[in-house]
């Protein structure tokens, strides 16, 4: 086994874990998530030696898993399939997402279904930017400086795209909510 090779092995040991669950968040489907994370160690192998340590290592990986991820979606909409569009947004049926607690009655467990279909669609219907630095600022727990490294950008503008991103989220549910 050459230095290369040895290499490449230590950093899929390392960074598989990260990677898959990271591209998991996006895709919402685990075999896609395992699929985009063969391809993102894969563009790691071939661009190692571009890698300039301008940023950690951990950081690069993770910006090819975003991108990785980004792309598939991007791909996923442009075929315009039913099918894809569940995965999109992480809903196959409501029922099977979330199972009912014996204390509540089948029309809440309904309703919170509901809620957190809603919730998916609005998040969704973000622009790409926000919806990117939202959800690893909120769900990844990654700090503003780190999401700045990884969408290559400023502070600021994370910051900015995180609170555009909250406002359109509120509007979207509060306009929903009040129609219904």
């Amino acid at each position: 086994m050459t230095s290369r090779e040895k290499l490449y092995n230590s950093l899929v040991a390392e960074h598989q874990e990260m990677v898959i669950n990271t591209c998991y968040r996006f895709v919402f489907n685990r075999e896609d998530a395992e699929d985009l994370a063969q391809d993102v160690f894969v563009e790691v192998f071939r661009s190692l030696e571009q890698f300039r340590e301008e940023a950690k290592l951990s950081t690069w990986i993770y910006r090819i898993a975003v991108t990785k991820s980004l792309d598939h979606l991007r791909r996923l909409k442009r075929k315009k399939r039913f099918s894809s569009l569940k995965r999109i947004i992480g809903i196959t049926d409501p029922t099977e997402e979330i199972a009912a607690p014996s204390n509540e009655n089948p029309a809440d467990a309904l309703a919170g279904n509901e809620r957190a279909e809603i919730l998916l669609e609005a998040l969704n219907s973000l622009p790409e930017s926000q919806r990117t630095a939202f959800l690893l600022s909120k769900q990844e727990g990654y700090s503003q400086q780190e999401i700045a490294d990884i969408l290559k950008t400023s502070v600021s503008a994370v910051e900015s795209l995180v609170h555009r991103a909250k406002k359109n989220l509120h509007n979207k549910l509060y306009a929903y909510y009040s129609e219904h």
